[in-house]
């Protein structure tokens, strides 16, 4: 009787943790569309800047380059935030 209770608690601690490492997955996923979103705005409104405007391209494409490295850290963050909520 000992053992199965025993090999019960063993099975529900490996299944609390595959369940954090699957909420940690779906959790940087959601984070991730934000900035996938915010990236591909940034992008498609500098083209349409430059198609405009093209003698102000070289300061657009500065200018975007910032907006998306701005994006990119809050991806960063997002991973590195599910990574120490993991354990």
């Amino acid at each position: 009787m000992l053992n199965i209770l025993a090999q019960a608690a063993t099975e529900a601690g490996e299944m609390v943790e595959g369940l954090k490492a699957i909420g940690a997955g779906l959790g940087y996923g959601l984070a991730a569309i934000g900035p996938g979103v915010g990236i591909g705005t940034v992008v498609g409104n500098a083209i349409s800047s430059m198609a405009r405007q093209p003698e102000s391209a070289g300061m657009v494409r500065t200018t975007m380059f910032l907006g998306i490295a701005f994006t990119e850290a809050l991806a960063l963050i997002g991973f590195v935030v599910f990574i120490l909520l993991l354990p």
